[in-house]
């Protein structure tokens, strides 16, 4: 897995941005070398040189793609002690990406979906996503249960993936109608069934 994006040259960071647009649009088959030297403003033969295949320039972008989140996630650990609310703003940060379109969706759900038709190598990198992510809410969850801060109708691990499955559902959701606060009605509901009932 790359360490930094910084490890990349000023063009090839770009031809990874690029890349990483395109597949939040479209997904792994909805563009080609062709599109992105048209974005770049370079040769194909400049992004074989970065990236020999296009196999090799996804699962890159996928790479960076995680590394991000996981300092996302890391991030909200530091800065919000409450779990419950940690899940709310992980929420908060894809509304407001959906809003703007920046990114308009989770490249990882996408592929998710293409999961058969692509590359072993870039879904190898998309399944990990989603076991750290799964791994980061389960641990949430468990804190929250075990701090009388939330009230699971299972098991950490088995609300994780509901919660999991709610939210990049709702990405889908509000990407199929259009709607972007589609997006926040659906993950509210979801952090608000694990809110520990008043006295």
């Amino acid at each position: 897995m790359p360490e930094s994006p910084l490890q990349y040259s000023a063009k090839a960071q770009e031809i990874i941005q690029r890349t990483n647009e395109l597949l939040a649009t479209g997904g792994y088959n909805s563009f080609s070398y062709a599109d992105i030297a048209e974005l770049v403003d370079v040769r194909k033969a400049s992004i074989h040189h970065h990236f020999p295949a296009k196999v090799d320039l996804v699962k890159t972008t996928v790479a960076l793609h995680r590394q991000a989140t996981q300092r996302g996630l890391q991030s909200l650990e530091q800065s919000i002690a409450d779990p419950l609310e940690r899940l709310v703003a992980y929420c908060r940060y894809w509304v407001e990406c959906i809003q703007a379109s920046n990114p308009p969706i989770c490249i990882c759900a996408l592929l998710a979906a293409e999961l058969p038709a692509i590359p072993a190598e870039v879904a190898d990198e998309v399944k990990a996503h989603f076991k750290d992510l799964h791994a980061w809410l389960a641990s949430t969850m468990e804190q929250g249960l075990a701090e009388g801060k939330m009230a699971l109708a299972d098991t950490p691990s088995a609300e994780a993936s509901m919660f999991m499955a709610s939210v990049h559902g709702a990405m889908l959701s509000a990407r199929a109608t259009g709607n972007a606060l589609l997006f926040w009605e659906i993950a509210r509901q979801a952090t608000q069934r694990l809110r520990v009932a008043r006295q």
